[in-house]
């Protein structure tokens, strides 16, 4: 317990059912004793989400995420700039769009530098993929269960004789002993989704990338289901590609991705789609000077959504002013409190017997009336999805044990 002081008291700051309590100490006859005065950072969050006071229990991150009261606020102003004062508002924003891309290598722990945006994660990798000097017999390791942006980009590839082999999961797991296998001397790249978009198993890319980097194999990952639920650090881990998104768990907008490309792999890759804003100088319009970058923005052939990235900007301060590694400890004490809920209930969560390191923000059942159990709970408001027959929950930092209490009731109410 540690004293912090709010206003004109003193109060001890301690961690109590997984949330930072404030109390301050008042005298009375025979000593001591303590009162909660302050609400918990995450209680305190959840003003920032309307929907709430509307009644809807929202589980469905790993599908979209909710616009904060905050985000909001910040598209209003955005919206009226481009509608009601000045309309060309571009370089005013300029501020917001650095302060965006600052803050996605504060989340990542990159280089700035080393990042650049795209507009989806599928086109992300096509930045690889396409930008890569490929041979044929050269051999891309996939798996059975990724998510088709990490999949059709590679996938084009068998046309210039690329091979490209699928790991197969085992119990919807996906890691190194499932890959490693398939490796031989013909292996360019191996390319994995960091957390699972089905089963929400989180995959040792520490691991993989050491074990890639021994044998010379380039890494890719693709993070839109771990960045914002995962504390990520890519300075210590050896990933060469790295793809998310912002309007997942990130809670921004659509139509925004980011990606990074380690200075080891930055110098390989050719750029096979240039524009205007990939260039040195590119405001002179008629030099027609053919000078890239030399930063990842030599790979942003136009204009990004800039609305979309007020939105990310503003998100991230609030997860910047939480804290990443709170915010992850918040996630999977939420997901481990559900799949303990639903498998004492007696539904079959596909993670239920997995070390937490391998957990992060997905619980997902398995049930043969999937489809009727989205629609019951769509009719009480419970928000999450539908995949590959099964029934995804994806509950943020800000959920309360209380919501997944519920969510779980209503499961056990439903008439199989």
């Amino acid at each position: 317990m540690c004293l912090y002081d709010l206003g004109f008291i003193t109060c001890k700051k301690r961690r109590i059912n997984n949330f930072t309590i404030y109390i301050k100490p008042n005298s009375v006859e025979l000593g001591f004793y303590f009162e909660k005065i302050i609400m918990t950072e995450f209680e305190e969050t959840r003003k920032y989400f309307p929907y709430i006071k509307n009644g809807l229990t929202y589980f469905n991150h790993a599908a979209v995420g909710p616009i904060s009261s905050l985000v909001k606020e910040k598209l209003d102003e955005y919206l009226i700039q481009r509608s009601e004062t000045i309309v060309e508002n571009y370089f005013e924003t300029i501020p917001q769009v650095q302060s965006a891309k600052e803050k996605i290598s504060r989340l990542l722990n990159v280089d700035v530098n080393f990042l650049g945006w795209s507009d989806s994660v599928s086109n992300a990798m096509n930045i690889v993929a396409q930008g890569l000097d490929w041979k044929s017999g050269d051999q891309i390791i996939l798996n059975d269960i990724e998510f088709p942006a990490n999949v059709y980009p590679f996938l084009n590839l068998k046309n210039i004789g690329v091979e490209i082999l699928f790991a197969k999961s085992e119990n919807w797991i996906v890691d190194l002993p499932q890959i490693e296998n398939l490796v031989s001397s013909k292996t360019k790249l191996i390319s994995i989704s960091m957390v699972q978009f089905l089963s929400g198993y989180k995959a040792d890319i520490k691991a993989i990338g050491e074990f890639c980097n021994k044998k010379n194999i380039i890494f890719c990952v693709d993070g839109i289901q771990a960045a914002g639920n995962t504390k990520i650090d890519l300075q210590n881990v050896n990933v060469d590609f790295f793809a998310g998104g912002t309007q997942k768990w990130l809670m921004g907008l659509q139509g925004l991705s980011y990606f990074y490309i380690s200075p080891k792999l930055f110098d390989k890759i050719s750029p096979q789609y240039i524009g205007w804003t990939s260039v040195k100088n590119a405001w002179h319009f008629l030099d027609y000077n053919l000078e890239l970058l030399d930063n990842a923005e030599r790979f942003q052939n136009g204009t990004n959504s800039r609305i979309s990235m007020i939105a990310i900007d503003e998100s991230l301060s609030l997860f910047e002013k939480i804290g990443y590694v709170e915010i992850e400890k918040q996630i999977l004490d939420n997901s481990i409190y559900f799949i303990q809920q639903l498998s004492e209930k007696g539904f079959d969560t596909i993670l239920s017997n997995i070390d937490k390191k391998n957990i992060a923000g997905i619980v997902s059942i398995k049930h043969e009336k999937a489809e009727y159990i989205l629609k019951i709970l769509k009719e009480r408001k419970i928000a999450c999805s539908l995949r590959e027959g099964l029934i995804r929950f994806s509950p943020h930092f800000y959920n309360t044990q209380d919501e997944i209490n519920f969510v779980v009731n209503e499961l056990s109410k439903i008439n199989f």
